[in-house]
Parts: C-alpha cells; sequence; structure tokens
C-alpha cells in the first residue's frame, strides 16, 4: 500500500452509507492520486459475541440505546498508530470550522467514530477520543453522515487534493467573510446580467468588487463572523 498524505480510517454501524461518497468527485480523485486514504470498518466486527451486539439499554434509564464500549476500544486499539488521533462528531463537540478542518488535515491519521443510538459510553469518550467536533447545531440519526462531511471539509486542505489551491482562498469561512456571488455564460439570463465589473478585464476593480461583496453579504447573513475581523 503506498503511502498517503492523510489516512482516514472510519467506524461506523453503517459503513455501507459512505461507498459511494468516497469513490465520487473530489474524495474519489484524492484517493485515486494517493493524496488521500479512507478504510471504512463496521463496528460489529469487533463484537465478540455470537449476534454482534454493539448496544445496551442505558443505566439510570431513559428512551433509546447507547452504544457498548468494548467493540469500539477494540476496534481503535487495532486501528490505531502512534500518531493517530480519535475524532468523535458528536453534537456537544466544538463546532467545526475551516482552522479545524486545517489543522487536522496537517494529521497523518484520523480514526473518525461515528455514534448512533443515543451516543457511545462516556468511557469512550473519555478514555479514547482525542477531540469531539460538531457539524452543526442539530441532531442526525447517526454520526456517519457527520463523519463523511469532516472527511470533505478536512481532506480540502491536504495539499493537492484541490485542483486549485485559489480555491480555498475564495471559499467562504476561508478569512472570515462568506464568498462572494459567482456568474458564469450566458452574460445575460432571464433578462439578469452579469455585473459589467466583471466583465470589464480590470483585475483590480474585480478583486475590490468581490471583498465588497464578501462584506455585504457577510453583514446582512452573519453578522456574527464580522466581529474581531473587520473595522466598524
Amino acid at each position: 500500500m503506498m503511502d498517503v498524505v492523510l489516512q482516514f480510517d472510519c467506524l461506523s454501524l453503517f459503513p455501507e452509507m459512505l461507498y459511494g461518497f468516497v469513490a465520487s468527485s473530489m474524495l474519489g480523485r484524492a484517493i485515486k492520486n494517493g493524496l488521500i486514504g479512507v478504510e471504512l470498518h463496521n463496528i460489529r466486527d469487533w463484537a465478540e459475541d455470537k449476534h454482534h451486539i454493539t448496544d445496551d439499554a442505558p443505566f439510570g434509564g431513559g428512551a433509546g440505546m447507547v452504544m457498548r464500549p468494548e467493540p469500539i476500544f477494540a476496534a481503535i486499539n487495532e486501528l490505531k498508530k502512534g500518531d493517530s488521533k480519535v475524532i468523535y462528531p458528536c453534537p456537544d463537540g466544538e463546532p467545526l470550522t475551516s482552522s479545524i478542518a486545517c489543522e487536522l488535515a496537517a494529521e497523518s491519521h484520523l480514526i473518525l467514530l461515528s455514534g448512533h443510538y443515543e451516543g457511545v459510553d462516556q468511557r469512550v469518550r473519555d478514555l479514547a477520543v482525542d477531540r469531539e467536533i460538531s457539524i452543526g447545531d442539530y441532531v442526525l440519526t447517526n454520526g456517519t453522515l457527520a463523519s463523511a462531511v469532516l472527511m470533505d471539509a478536512v481532506s480540502r486542505y491536504v495539499p493537492g487534493v484541490l485542483g486549485s489551491e485559489q480555491s480555498l482562498e475564495q471559499d467562504s469561512f476561508s478569512d472570515g467573510l462568506l464568498s462572494f456571488p459567482q456568474y458564469t455564460r450566458p452574460a445575460v439570463f432571464m433578462d439578469v446580467g452579469v455585473p459589467d465589473v466583471l466583465l470589464s478585464g480590470n483585475h483590480g476593480d474585480i478583486a475590490s468588487w468581490r471583498h465588497e461583496q464578501r462584506v455585504m453579504r457577510t453583514r446582512q447573513r452573519r453578522p456574527d463572523l464580522l466581529k474581531g475581523n473587520l473595522k466598524k
């Protein structure tokens, strides 16, 4: 197996949810080019009972089931290397940002633990997880989709994965601002034309317009991002 820049090992009860995802588009190309590696694992493979049970009722009662610690610890212990980081996507983790994605892209091996039911036994979080990350203030049926979001967001910062490194610079949140409006052919569509400045060929004017648009869009849609980012 060739050495890759960043290896992902995704632990899930539903790894089949990610088969098409990791084979397509940017991730698929990055895997083909040997920049990232992705291995999908079913946590049930580490359950020792004949029924491959991975969950149980919570102590203290309550609705829902909780993922047992034994198969998760067994899986992590088998996959973990000296430089591995175990990431647990969960609603109460630290909010995912571009800077966090960039930090994680500098690692060489990430183990993504996808929760299910009411989550995983707290002892897994306390003893085996290095970082807990939330992809938003909402709850998913299981964490496999959250792991997919993390893989996508992080992979963009692995050198060579994007066709153009400039794409990172103009992405939303790259510097605390949302992205500017984008236009392509035709120059007029449904009687709406492309802004004249984009047709001018003056790169300085275009850069200024795009920055103004980013500030205006951020102020309108996400004013919280402007705090500490721009002089009032």
